[in-house]
This record gives structure tokens, C-alpha cells and sequence, in this order.
């Protein structure tokens, strides 16, 4: 078993197809991550037809000046109604463009992260050219959750374990210029799950992503570690059923 720790789907998507594909070869749950209101409804709805599917939801830093208290009773109404919400996010700061609504960003994030201890949730962070500020404000919570997309250095990877985070590896690790299957030989796969963040970030460069390219991840790491990929396969699943208390 297999499961996707951290994916994307609208409207747009052909939902069912990419459900039963994900489920034929072996990826059978998805987490579903919101980074608006738009998104969070949507995933709800979702989350209700098909029952593999369970939700994350929050607000991405990039939504951090239009976000209102009414999106805030809105996500708060669907944590509530919804048991297969999992978790906050995805949430956090990026400061990739420029840290010019850095303050409001943090504004945000911390608000998310205020919500997640309320209702105690794990929270789903992203991070992107904001580490230290993203490891400051995680270190005044007493929060579990996974860093969405990890690709930073030992370093790094180590201080986020250290304050009980996941690390979500995705295509990225797969990429020839990546030293991210390094820092994992270090720091060990009972501190990771795995992840698409489809239709994003494919394995294959170039392709459009989805949840079932989660087996070429699985493989090529448990290739590298020299590891049985039922193993690695059995581990990380284990790793996102514990973190996001998945009953499955």
C-alpha cells in the first residue's frame, strides 16, 4: 500500500480516472491539500463521493492579502461537518518573490497554525526561501505535521525532525542535480512520507503529475537505499497513518 500524502485536484480534473489509476497500482488513500476557500469546498465535496480521498485544508501564503474572517468560519464549518479533514494546509510562508507582504504572511500562518492547535490537526507547511521564520514560529507550537515538498540541506532536514515533523518527499528526489536522496540516506525513511503535490512536480520532468507516479518515487528511493520497496513502501504509509491518524 501506498498513499499520497499531498495532491491537487479542481474542477478541471478527471477525478475518477485519476482515483482508479492511483488505486490499480497500488496507491490507495490520498490526502488532498486546499490553498483557498475555493479549493478547501471543492475537496470537501470530493472527500464525501469517494472514500479513499481525505482533506487537508488551509490558505497558501500567496492568498495571504484577500483572506477574510469569513473564509476563516468557512474552514472552520468544514472541520467541524468533515471527519476526513486530516489536517491544516497547506499553510506556511513564501518569500521566493520577495518578502514584501512578508508581514502578512505571518499573520496568516500563525492564525492557521492557531486553528490547527484548537481543533488539534496536524498542519501541512509549505516553505519556500523562508526558513528561519518558518522554523521560528513552528518552534512556539506544539504542533506535529509534515515540510510539503522538503528539499533542503542535512541541516535543515535535521531541525525540522527535531521539532516532530515529517519530511514530504516528492518527484524532486527522482531529478539528476537532486542531493535530497542524501540527506534521506541520513536521516532515515521513518521520517518521511511521500507525496506527488499533482498535477506538480513530476518524477518525469516535462509530464503533467498524478497520484499514481507515487510507485516511481517508492522505487527509485528504495532503488538508491538498497531497500525492499515493500518495505519502504509499508514504512512511509505507516508514517502517514500515524501523523494524520488515517484509520485505514
Amino acid at each position: 500500500m501506498l498513499i499520497d500524502t499531498h495532491l491537487h485536484l479542481d474542477e478541471d480534473s478527471n477525478i475518477s480516472n485519476i482515483i482508479s489509476k492511483a488505486k490499480s497500482v497500488g496507491v490507495d488513500y490520498l490526502i488532498v491539500s486546499g490553498t483557498n476557500t475555493l479549493d478547501n469546498t471543492f475537496n470537501d465535496k470530493i472527500s464525501k463521493e469517494y472514500n479513499n480521498v481525505f482533506i487537508s485544508c488551509g490558505f497558501h501564503p500567496e492568498f495571504c492579502s484577500s483572506i477574510s474572517d469569513q473564509d476563516f468560519e468557512l474552514l472552520e464549518n468544514i472541520i467541524k461537518s468533515n471527519p476526513k479533514v486530516v489536517a491544516i494546509g497547506e499553510i506556511g510562508l513564501d518569500y521566493h518573490y520577495g518578502s514584501d507582504n512578508k508581514k502578512e504572511q505571518i499573520v496568516l500562518f500563525k492564525k492557521c497554525l492557531d486553528l490547527a492547535s484548537k481543533y488539534n490537526l496536524p498542519v501541512v507547511i509549505h516553505t519556500r526561501d523562508a526558513f528561519l521564520d518558518t522554523y521560528n514560529i513552528l518552534k512556539e507550537y506544539d504542533l506535529r505535521g509534515v515540510i510539503h515538498c522538503f528539499s533542503g540541506s542535512l541541516e535543515v532536514a535535521k531541525q525540522y525532525i527535531s521539532l516532530g515533523y515529517y519530511l514530504g518527499i516528492g518527484g524532486v528526489v527522482t531529478f539528476n542535480n537532486s542531493k535530497l536522496k542524501d540527506v534521506i540516506r541520513e536521516i532515515g525513511v521513518d521520517n518521511v512520507v511521500f507525496e506527488t503535490d499533482s498535477p506538480y512536480l513530476s518524477p518525469y520532468r516535462g509530464m503533467v503529475n498524478e497520484p499514481s507516479n507515487i510507485r516511481y518515487i517508492c522505487k527509485f528511493l528504495a532503488d538508491y537505499l538498497d531497500m525492499d520497496e515493500n518495505s519502504l513502501a509499508e514504512i512511509t504509509s505507516s508514517n502517514a497513518k500515524s501523523l494524520f491518524d488515517l484509520n485505514v
